[in-house]
Parts: C-alpha cells; sequence; structure tokens
C-alpha cells in the first residue's frame, strides 16, 4: 500500500482506486462492489484532513491527560531533563528527515518509565504505548501540553460554577491535603467535574472530564496553549447501511473514531479473522470429509467445443436443463421436471460434455459409477449395498440429494443398473421432485421444487450387456433421449466433421494449427475438401510449410474418417439387431472419437495412401484382439466394409455366412437339432448326387 504522503499527492480518481484495490479483497468482512469503497474513500478524506490539523489532539483527551499526570507527578527532575533532551535532539532529526524510525527507541524508554510508575496513576486501561507516542509528539514542539475547545469550555464553565456558588475555596483546599498523593488529588478533581457534568447537563463534556482534571490539578491552563480545532465533522453522501449513519450523514468525531478502530483492530478484527481461520478449517475438513474435491468438474483440456456441440447438442442439452432447473429471466417454468437421458456406444464423449456444461454453469457434477452400483442393488439405502464400491456410490448419490441445490446427478453407464434401482428416480423426474434417500442413516424426503437440480443418465445399449439396458417406462416417458453416436435429425454435416474436429488435439502436428486458432482448421479443411487455397482467411499467419503439412495430415484425417464412419454405422446397426433375427455374426468394432483419435495420433504429413489404410487396419486388428473367437468374422466384415477382401477372405466370409445361418436355422428347433441336421446331411448328399447326375 501507499504512505499517506503518496496517497495525498494523487487525484481523487486514483485515490479512489487506491481504496477499491485496497477493499476488493475484503468480501468476507462484508465488503459490496460499488459502495463500501465510495463510503470508506470520503471517511478517509475526512479523517485525514481532521488528523492533520488536529495533530497532538488526535490523541484521546484521556490519552493526553493520563501523559501529562505521568509527566508532571511521576518522573523526576533528573529524568524529565534526560528525556526532554534525547526529544530535542530526534525533533531535529524529523524535521530533515520525516520518514526516520530512530526515535521508537525514546518511545520505548518514555513507555517503560510510564508502566514504571502505573500503580499511582489515576487511571486504569489507559494504552501506555500511546502515552508514550503523544509525551514524544508534544514535547518535541514544545515544553507545554496542548488543549482541547472542549476542554476549555468545560474548564472555564466548572470555574465559573465554582465562583457562582463561592465553593471554590472549598474546592481548592480539599484538593490541596492531598498535594502529596496527586494520584488521590486527581480522583478527587474528577469527581467534582463529574458532579458538576451531571448537574448542569452536559453530556458533551465527558470526554474531556480527565483533561480538565489535570488543568485544574496543575493550574496551568493558559489560552495559548488552546488549540483551535474541532473535531467533529458531518461526513454526508454515504450509500452504506450502518448504525452510525442517518439518511446518509455519519457524524464524524475524530477520537471516537480513533478509539472505535484501535478497538476494532485489538479485538474484533482478531477474533473476526480467528472466527475466519477456524471456519476454513472446519470447512476444508468436512469438505475432505465430503470428499468435495472429486466433485468439482474437470473438463478434459483436450475437449474441443465442435459446431455439433455448439450447433445440435447445446440446444437440445439447454433445453432440457432448462426444463429441468428453470431458465434465466421471464421464460423461466414453474413446472420443473424431467430427465436428460443420453444413449451411444463408448468413446463418445457423453461423460466429458456433461461435466463441461456442469462447469459453465457453475454446478457440482455429482457422477454415479453405475457399474460399481452394480446390477444386484435395489434401495438408495448404502447398507443395502451388496459391496462397499457399491455402498459409496450410494453414499454420494445421497450426498447430492442433501446439497440440495446447484447439483448435476449424473447417473454413468446405466446399463449396469437395476431397472428397480432406476424406478427410484420416477419421482424426482416428475413435477413431484421428490425422492426418498437415506443420509448418514436416517431416511429422508428430499423436495427440490424450485432447486437448480438436474438429473442426468447415460448408458451404452450397444454392448454385451446391453439385454440388461432396461429403462422403466414411466422413467422413459419423462426423459428427453438423444443417441450421441448416431447422427440426430438432418445434421449429417456437422456429426462428420466433429470426428475431424474432436482429433486435432491429438495430433502433433495439428494441435499447433488448433493452439493458434481453431477457426483456422475450418479454413484448412475447406483448402483439403476444394484443392484450392484462394480466398481463404486466417486469424493468425501460418507459413507455407506448415500449411502444407497441415493439408496433408488433414487429407488422411479424411481417408480415416470415413472408414470410422462406416464401422460406427454398420456397429450400431448390427448391436440393434435381435439374436435370433440376425444373419451374419454381430459386429462388434466401434467406430468412435476414441478410435479416430487414437489413429489421428499417429497419422504423420509425408505418409501415402497405401501407409494409412495400413494403419487403419492395424488400429483394428489390435481392437479385434479382443474378442477373441469373434475376432476372425469382425475382421473379415471390417476388410468388406473398406474393400479390401482377398479372394481367400472372400471365401472365408461366404462360408462362415453359411455357417452362421446354418446354425441360426438350427436353433429354433431345440432338442431336434440332431434330427434336423441329419436331414440336412442327407439333403446335401442328395444334391451332390444330382449335380453329378446332370454333368453325365
Amino acid at each position: 500500500q501507499v504512505s499517506m504522503e503518496e496517497y495525498l499527492e494523487m487525484a481523487e480518481k486514483d485515490q479512489l482506486n487506491e481504496v477499491r484495490s485496497f477493499m476488493m479483497n475484503r468480501y468476507q468482512e462484508g465488503y459490496l462492489k460499488g459502495i463500501h469503497e465510495l463510503d470508506a474513500h470520503k471517511i478517509l478524506q475526512k479523517l485525514i484532513e481532521t488528523g492533520q490539523a488536529a495533530g497532538v489532539l488526535r490523541f484521546s483527551s484521556q490519552v493526553r491527560a493520563y501523559a501529562a499526570f505521568m509527566w508532571n507527578s511521576c518522573f523526576d527532575e533528573a529524568e524529565k531533563k534526560l528525556l526532554q533532551s534525547q526529544i530535542k535532539a530526534a525533533s531535529l532529526i524529523l524535521s530533515v528527515f520525516p520518514g526516520s524510525r530512530d526515535f521508537d527507541g525514546i518511545v520505548g524508554d518514555i513507555r517503560f518509565a510510564i508502566e514504571s510508575y502505573a500503580e499511582q496513576a489515576f487511571s486504569s486501561g489507559v494504552d501506555h504505548e500511546l502515552a508514550a507516542e503523544y509525551l514524544f509528539e508534544e514535547l518535541s514542539a514544545d515544553d507545554h501540553f496542548s488543549v482541547s475547545i472542549e476542554a476549555s469550555d468545560c474548564y472555564h464553565k466548572f470555574i465559573d460554577r465554582l465562583n457562582k456558588k463561592r465553593a471554590s475555596t472549598k474546592f481548592q483546599k480539599s484538593v490541596d491535603e492531598l498535594k502529596d498523593t496527586p494520584g488521590l488529588a486527581m480522583r478527587l478533581i474528577r469527581n467534582w467535574v463529574q458532579a458538576f457534568i451531571e448537574e448542569q447537563k452536559l453530556p458533551e463534556y465527558a470526554d474531556v472530564i480527565d483533561e480538565v482534571s489535570t488543568l485544574l490539578l496543575y493550574k496551568d491552563f493558559s489560552e495559548i496553549r488552546v488549540k483551535q480545532v474541532s473535531l467533529n465533522a458531518n461526513i454526508v453522501g454515504l450509500n452504506g447501511v450502518h448504525g452510525v449513519i442517518s439518511d446518509g450523514v455519519y457524524d464524524f468525531h475524530l477520537n471516537h473514531f480513533l478509539i472505535k478502530l484501535e478497538n476494532y483492530k485489538a479485538n474484533v478484527a482478531n477474533r473476526l479473522e480467528t472466527l475466519q481461520s477456524l471456519k476454513k478449517k472446519l470447512s476444508e475438513e468436512y469438505r475432505e470429509e465430503l470428499k468435495l474435491n472429486e466433485f468439482k468438474p474437470r473438463v478434459l483440456s483436450s475437449f474441443v467445443r465442435n459446431k455439433l456441440i455448439d450447433e445440435v447438442y447445446f440446444p437440445l442439452i439447454g433445453d432440457n436443463l432448462a426444463k429441468q432447473m428453470g431458465a434465466a429471466g421471464d421464460n423461466k417454468r414453474t413446472d420443473l421436471m424431467g430427465l436428460l437421458l443420453l444413449i451411444s456406444p463408448p468413446g463418445y464423449g457423453k461423460t466429458t460434455l456433461m461435466e463441461y456444461i456442469a462447469s459453465r454453469l457453475g454446478i457440482i457434477f455429482m457422477k454415479i459409477n453405475g457399474p460399481a452400483i452394480g446390477h444386484d442393488v435395489t434401495s438408495l439405502d448404502p447398507n443395502d449395498a451388496s459391496n462397499s464400491a457399491s455402498a459409496q456410490e450410494l453414499k454420494k448419490l445421497n450426498l447430492s440429494f442433501e446439497m440440495g441445490n446447484n447439483v448435476m446427478i449424473y447417473l454413468d453407464d446405466i446399463q449396469h443398473c437395476n431397472p428397480e434401482f432406476l424406478q427410484k428416480f420416477i419421482s424426482m423426474c416428475d413435477a413431484q421432485r421428490k425422492i426418498e434417500g437415506v443420509y448418514k442413516g436416517k431416511t429422508k424426503t428430499y423436495d427440490f421444487r424450485g432447486k437448480k437440480v438436474c438429473v442426468v443418465m447415460a448408458g451404452n445399449p450397444y454392448t454385451e450387456s446391453g439385454d440388461k439396458f432396461q429403462i422403466p417406462d414411466m422413467l422413459a416417458n419423462r426423459a428427453d433421449i438423444y443417441n450421441l453416436g448416431d447422427v440426430i435429425g438432418d445434421t449429417e454435416t456437422v456429426f462428420n466433421l466433429s470426428y475431424l474436429e474432436n482429433c486435432l488435439t491429438s495430433n502433433p502436428i495439428l494441435s499447433r494449427l488448433v493452439s493458434k486458432s481453431l477457426n483456422d482448421s475450418y479454413s484448412v479443411f475447406q483448402m483439403v475438401e476444394t484443392g484450392n487455397s484462394e480466398g481463404l482467411k486466417f486469424e493468425v499467419k501460418h507459413s507455407a510449410e506448415e500449411l502444407q503439412d497441415y493439408a496433408a495430415i488433414i487429407k488422411h484425417l479424411l481417408r480415416v474418417r470415413d472408414v470410422i464412419l462406416k464401422v460406427n454405422k454398420t456397429y450400431i446397426e448390427s448391436a440393434a439387431v435381435a439374436e435370433e433375427y440376425r444373419v451374419e455374426p454381430a459386429f462388434k468394432l466401434q467406430g468412435s472419437y476414441r478410435d479416430m483419435n487414437k489413429i489421428a495420433e499417429k497419422l504423420l504429413p509425408m505418409m501415402n495412401e497405401k501407409e494409412v489404410d495400413t494403419l487403419i487396419y492395424s488400429h483394428y486388428e489390435n481392437e479385434a484382439q479382443t474378442l477373441t473367437s469373434d475376432a476372425e468374422a469382425n475382421l473379415l466384415k471390417f476388410k468388406s466394409l473398406i474393400g479390401q477382401q482377398a479372394k481367400e477372405d472372400k471365401a472365408r466370409w461366404k462360408f462362415i455366412l453359411e455357417k452362421f445361418q446354418d446354425l441360426q436355422k438350427k436353433k429354433g428347433f431345440g432338442q431336434n437339432a440332431l434330427l434336423m441336421e441329419s436331414i440336412g446331411d442327407i439333403a446335401g448328399s442328395l444334391k451332390g448326387i444330382s449335380e453329378s447326375l446332370k454333368k453325365e
């Protein structure tokens, strides 16, 4: 922070900015932007203005009286002479170098002396450090003690009252009797002055009783010592709401303000900081206990907001979330309800997309792992879980209910969950917005009406466990269902483009293009597709060699994308066919964003088409290793999709199809399958004989 001298040299606008920068991080103290910094600026201006005019009168009347009493009654002449000489020497240094702190040691000596005589003093609770600082400043300028206007007025009125009552002699006699015990004499005078103030009903003089008492004790009042400075001021135009502010006006008194400020710094501020530290500590401990850091959305650095997300998914998902949580402004619905159900093969970024949306909305992303819950769990009670993993997921789920607001409840891979378990969410997804949960062993009914809570479920019906993908009808009726692995409506163009957009960061060369400008990648796409670079605009400068490398890799990516789209389409079509209706083995190789990224990261500009085709086939050959006995049929089908079946491959594929279809026919005959197999053998033999006779 700047010094007071630097602050005073600033323009008013800069002063306000300085105050604002000091206060902007103090929200825990109730700071309101646009209100408190303006009020603080006005108060600070008046504080500096009045403080500079007041000089030593900025020290409270009690502090100044106490210091004067100690100096006159407790310090011996030798001490006073030694200290005065040191103070005078220090004042010379300060007159030349006002920023020097070499006098701190002298202030410390004065404070030590005051503390040594403190038991003889007339008052308690006075800050000895302040008294020492006051003595140093006062004696640096003069050998006499300053008097405030209020103390002067009270002194004169007290003397006048004594004279009117002919009590001056009595007063002085009672004081003289205690002249050898100045502490008692001071207390006696205070009693006289206090009685006078109460009789005359002059409460405005209550603050200067000690100061008036010292003037009466030492009989050294002089008008020359009275400083004609008012410590009161009205600060107008304040915007804050506070007990001391009335209609935007603050009745400012320098001494009162400084006393309150010191008390605040010494007591309130420390206690507030202790409270804030304790709250932070308890919050961190509770955060650790609840594992809240695990529920913060963590968007992948490779996440790309492609055109498919911007133009298709965001409007669809946004409409659903507005229906569940309400929209901002006049369009907010009162009948909040619904469910968002996302389905697709693995690798299409369902979780990544929703985590990104939760991050942008600023809400907790509570991901519940369906496989961990398992198909055996039908209750929301963690105590009914079959294992510790499912119990932990149910605890997270009930914690999301307990949070009650600003939560996205995301159930992932629900094909692994029991339909009876999913039924528990029916009432939460209709107009009731209620659900029965169990938190810390207690059953509770959670009401989410009007709350910023949404339910999102994601599943993969195309896996081998697809027969377990069963959504209760009443839940499906309440859901908006979108397949992220297939074209939605007339969005084929942006869906196909999304494969390219999502893999750009996976390739080391193209990632440099994306880091400079994602929009420039669309220009390169256009350049590759049209074969013409004329008229294209780029946001940043790219060298000719860089553009050539970008174009070469994107040309390869287009070839890869076309293959993966065929694989994806075939995979989905195959998965949608019931087992008894199949005419060929199930196709289990997948064509997702994940597959596209794996191939894209290995592409180089100097590759030719044959090398790219080899890379694609090698990828799927490796993927097929996990299919065990189905690997051969899937690879043969893949070769047929990309037109790379050799003569022997075609023969083998034909044999597999015939054998598969033959087995499919026999499945329908159950125990008669052996009989049908024998009949089939006889039919085959007769067919062979018939063909032989025809040849003859």
